[in-house]
């Protein structure tokens, strides 16, 4: 995969002109991907190729409380709002760049009081006549005062740097593109936020399953060390069985808090992404159950992962600020012309300031060329033009980064399901083996060490499967935000944020 190579343009502006990288041609899996996952937990999932994705891509999981944790998030998350604001900021300083490329225009008025020097006058005066008439009239012009007097005037001025090579433009380009960069910035945001609201909701929904779980063992597992404990008292089985059954409840018992612990570290994260504060947050009332496996996903065309990808169109807004700068660094190494006028009005009375008489202007035409700058300017370009290569290297790494992405999530869907089939399976045949161990034991066929190995394994293949169904619900939302999560629906940006100027 390589970058489109730049070039300049005679006559437009120096520097290269910005060409978006062609998408890679690529397949997204090193195998070909199947039309669907195998069959787990009584449901396949088919690959959709060229499916598009919905804006609120979340709603797939049929979940009125998790809809309800993603729409509080995004009107109160304060990451969200951040990246909001740092847009609007980006759109208002494009707003002021595209300043340079028009002339400035100023107004100005002013009244001046002024005292001529009397001295100075008689200075001019001795000095222009050397005759003695002229030496009376100095001598009377020095020892007279002369009245003060009010000068009014009004003015216009015009200046204008000439963009002759279009080094302002480049700038403007340039500011465009930080822009662009900026409102994918949010929508990465956007999207990073609602994929970990989900993946933690399934996160918090699984650990709560894993403590149901865990205490419908230890219940079981408590009814048996009463049937011990009874059965110590009458004689019928020995203290060893009982301390044996003791211990395993004892450590059925151990594995919860740390399970309680991470169920509330999940729920206390939820509550950040909605912006409160884990004292003054509800938990949301979240299960396994209550999310809906969608049958069906999208698999999107490597040309569509590139323009959907948030991440990929924020590093090439990068790439094309890098072009811009490479321009305005060649700009500023040629010659700048400057236009300047003015026009105005002065006199030494209101009423007459805006007679003809009074009218005044000038204009201004200047060049000027860099000859020794102790070699910043070349620096600076060379510089530019590092920038543009790294910019480059940047979003080939991105790209590879994003395919990985996909690639990964779509490999493992396909292996949370096989893994699904397997843990139910083994969930299955740990229930019958611990009821089939227990019927035995009843009838003195198996030792009890035989019950609490079954108990074990019960307990460890029913967390393996919750987790398994777990990893199933959080990797289909790991495949739509490696897709793009369908930002392109949306319009509250442009409804809060100004949108991007063209």
């Amino acid at each position: 995969m390589g970058l489109v190579l730049f070039a300049a343009l005679p006559g437009c502006a120096v520097g290269p002109n910005y060409h978006a990288p062609a998408a890679p041609d690529v397949r997204l899996t090193a195998k070909p991907l199947p039309t669907a996952t195998i069959a787990a937990g009584g449901e396949a999932q088919a690959f959709t190729p060229g499916a598009d994705i919905a804006g609120d891509w979340w709603t797939i999981y049929q979940s009125p409380a998790l809809d309800s944790l993603i729409t509080t998030a995004l009107a109160h998350n304060p990451s969200l709002q951040a990246a909001q604001a740092t847009l609007v900021q980006a759109e208002e300083t494009l707003r002021s760049d595209y300043g340079v490329l028009v002339p400035t225009v100023t107004g100005a008025a002013g009244v001046q009081r002024d005292q001529l020097s009397t001295a100075a006058l008689a200075s001019f005066g001795s000095g222009s006549s050397n005759s003695g008439s002229g030496g009376a009239s100095s001598a009377t012009t020095s020892s007279s005062s002369l009245p003060p007097y009010t000068l009014y005037n009004a003015s216009l001025s015009v200046s204008y740097a000439l963009d002759l090579w279009g080094g302002a433009r480049r700038e403007v380009e340039g500011q465009t593109a930080v822009t662009q960069y900026q409102r994918y910035e949010l929508e990465a945001a956007y999207l990073s936020l609602t994929g970990n609201i989900v993946t933690e909701a399934v996160q918090a929904a699984s650990l709560q399953a894993q403590i149901d779980a865990t205490n419908q063992v230890i219940a079981a597992e408590q009814q048996s060390l009463s049937i011990l404990q009874t059965q110590f008292t009458l004689g019928g089985v020995s203290q060893a069985q009982v301390l044996q059954q003791q211990t395993q409840v004892a450590q059925a018992q151990a594995t919860l808090p740390p399970l309680q612990d991470q169920l509330q570290v999940a729920q206390d994260q939820l509550a950040a992404y909605e912006g409160g504060l884990p004292g003054n947050t509800v938990p949301p009332d979240l299960t396994l159950d209550a999310l809906q496996l969608p049958q069906n996903v999208p698999v999107s065309v490597p040309s569509a992962i590139v323009a959907q990808r948030p991440d990929i169109q924020a590093a090439a807004a990068q790439l094309h600020t890098a072009s811009a700068n490479v321009g305005v660094a060649d700009a500023e190494m040629l010659p700048q012309i400057n236009l300047t006028g003015e026009i105005g009005h002065e006199s030494i009375t209101p009423r007459t300031l805006f007679t003809p008489s009074t009218l005044l202007w000038n204009l201004v035409a200047g060049l000027s060329q860099p000859i020794f700058e102790g070699g910043q300017l070349a620096a600076n370009r060379k510089g530019a033009i590092a920038a543009l290569r790294g910019a480059g290297a940047k979003y080939q790494e991105t790209v590879i980064s994003a395919f990985q992405n996909v690639a990964d999530v779509l490999a493992a869907l396909q292996y949370d399901a096989a893994e699904l089939r397997a843990a139910d399976a083994a969930l299955d045949a740990a229930s019958r083996s611990l009821a089939l161990t227990q019927s035995q034991y009843k009838l003195g066929g198996q030792p009890f060490t035989a019950v609490l190995t079954a108990q074990t394994a019960y307990q460890n293949a029913a967390i393996t499967d919750v987790k398994a169904r777990a990893a199933r619900l959080a990797d289909t939302a790991a495949l739509y935000n490696a897709l793009g999560g369908g930002w392109w629906h949306r319009q509250d940006v442009t409804e809060k944020c100004c949108g991007i100027i063209p």
